[in-house]
C-alpha cells in the first residue's frame, strides 16, 4: 500500500437508502465492506462521518445558525455509532470520539489516545463534526486528518472526479485528474468546501476524490492508481 494512515470522510448520504433519509442497513453493510478491505491491507484507517441523511442545519432557515449547526453535530454521531456497531459486528476493534462530550456512547476527541487507537490497529471513528457550529464535516476531516498525522483523506463522492462545472447539466464539463486547492477555491468549485480546500492548502495535505459507488475506488487509491481526482498544492 502506497499510504499507511488515511482518513476516509463519508457522507451521511452514504449511508441513507432510496429516500435519501435515515439509515439502510445495505448501505451501511456496502460501506463497511469497503472500510474492511482496507483494514485488511494493514492501513491505519479513520473515519470522519457527517450527518446530511438526519439533518442539514444549513437549510433550516427558519432556526438560528447555531442550534441548527449542533443538531447536524448529533445527526453525525448518530451516524458514527451505526459504522461502528456495523464494523464490530465484522471482528474490526473501532473507538468513536466525539467532538461533543456523550460519555455514554464515546470518548471526548484527544488527538494523542486517538493516534495510539490506530498504532494498535483500531479504526477510529469521529463524530461530532469539529464542535463548533458554521464548519461542516469537510473541514472537520482537514482537521482530524491534519491532528492524527494521516497521508491523505479519502473523499467518496456522488460524483467520480471533479469538474469545472455540473457534468449532469454540461455535458461538455471539463474533468480533472489533478488539481491544486488554490484552483478549486480560485474556480469556486463546490467539491468541498472552501475553509477544508484552505486548511488542505495551508497543511499541505493531499485528497483523493472518487466515485463511492465503486467499492474498488478506495483500493485503488490506496495502491498509488487514481480513478477520480487527487487534490494538493
Amino acid at each position: 500500500m502506497k499510504y499507511k494512515r488515511v482518513l476516509l470522510k463519508l457522507s451521511g448520504e452514504a449511508l441513507a437508502g432510496d429516500s435519501k433519509f435515515g439509515i439502510d442497513s445495505n448501505k451501511v453493510d456496502r460501506v463497511c465492506n469497503s472500510i474492511k478491505q482496507i483494514i485488511d491491507q494493514n492501513v491505519e484507517l479513520a473515519i470522519v462521518v457527517g450527518g446530511g441523511n438526519f439533518w442539514r442545519g444549513r437549510n433550516a432557515l427558519d432556526m438560528e445558525r447555531t442550534t441548527a449547526d449542533y443538531m447536524g453535530m448529533l445527526a453525525t454521531t448518530m451516524n458514527a455509532m451505526a459504522i461502528q456497531d456495523a464494523l464490530e459486528a465484522r471482528g474490526i476493534s473501532t473507538r468513536l470520539q466525539n467532538a461533543i462530550e456523550i460519555k455514554q456512547v464515546a470518548e471526548p476527541f484527544i488527538s494523542r489516545r486517538a493516534i495510539r487507537h490506530l498504532e494498535k490497529g483500531r479504526v477510529v471513528i469521529f463524530g461530532g463534526g469539529t464542535g463548533n457550529p458554521y464548519f461542516s464535516t469537510d473541514t472537520a476531516a482537514a482537521l482530524r486528518a491534519t491532528e492524527i498525522g494521516a497521508e491523505i483523506i479519502l473523499f467518496g463522492k456522488t460524483v467520480d472526479a471533479v469538474y469545472d462545472s455540473d457534468p449532469d447539466t454540461n455535458p461538455n464539463a471539463k474533468r480533472f485528474s489533478e488539481i491544486s486547492y488554490s484552483e478549486i477555491l480560485n474556480m469556486n468549485l463546490k467539491v468541498i468546501d472552501s475553509t477544508a480546500a484552505s486548511l488542505c492548502r495551508d497543511n499541505n495535505m493531499p485528497i483523493a476524490i472518487f466515485d463511492a459507488a465503486d467499492e474498488d475506488n478506495i483500493i485503488k487509491v490506496l495502491n498509488g492508481e487514481n480513478p477520480g481526482t487527487i487534490v494538493k498544492e
